[in-house]
């Protein structure tokens, strides 16, 4: 006979508990893999749409196979995008820009904006070797609190000459969780970044994850092997 005293045996879940937790599992395993699909889907779909109509209709892939063959217009994009690259290398392709980008500085509205997007684009594509360096750890907002940051370069030039300090000057990027895109350019002396063993990708994970997902998934408080 049981006592008010005698511990409760241990229960297994019910058959709801057991197929929300495999539904929540199922979850987590299809979502990626779906949305990774949808969206390289919807990109393929958005440049067929934006390139197609200006391919002559005689071109048109649809015209030999009778069906609309979905990513035609990326890989004619692809080509189209090398070819001008190509051209642009020569000598005649640096002409032709120059003239055409003479033009485009005499119209005051078309200037402003071509000015804009050329800057983003040499800024995004151009300079696509220069990355972060390290990942680090770095006191902000204040002494006490600690926050994941990512070295870009040492500080040069006036912001380094003016700066109070005699140790070098780091030059690091705050992301922003979970949106790591945005974020704040801070000045650190050297001797006050702590750098990380954990590679960059893995502190982007860390951000983007509000500290859910660590180098190490089995024991956070554990090195990275």
């Amino acid at each position: 006979m049981n006592t008010p005293f005698d511990e409760e045996p241990h229960r297994r879940p019910g058959l709801f508990s057991r197929l929300r937790a495999s539904f929540l599992t199922g979850i987590v395993v299809i979502a990626p893999v779906w949305l990774t699909i949808w969206l390289i889907w919807s990109v393929v779909g958005w440049i067929d749409s934006a390139v197609l109509p200006l391919v002559p209709q005689r071109f048109q892939p649809q015209e030999y196979v009778g069906v609309n063959l979905r990513g035609v217009g990326v890989v004619i994009f692809l080509i189209f995008t090398v070819l001008v690259g190509w051209i642009a290398k020569g000598i005649l392709g640096r002409s032709l820009i120059h003239f055409a980008e003479r033009l485009v500085n005499r119209m005051p509205v078309v200037r402003s904006v071509y000015s804009g997007i050329k800057q983003i684009s040499e800024t995004v594509f151009a300079q696509t070797e220069r990355s972060f360096e390290k990942a680090c750890l770095i006191q902000y907002p204040r002494r006490g609190i600690w926050a994941i940051g990512f070295v870009s370069t040492a500080a040069r030039g006036e912001v380094s000459e003016r700066a109070e300090t005699s140790d070098q000057m780091l030059s690091v990027f705050v992301p922003t969780t979970p949106n790591p895109t945005s974020g704040f350019l801070l000045f650190f002396p050297a001797e006050d970044v702590i750098l990380l063993d954990m590679s960059i990708e893995d502190a982007a994970k860390l951000v983007i994850s509000a500290g859910l997902v660590y180098p190490n998934d089995k024991d956070p408080t554990q090195q990275p092997k």
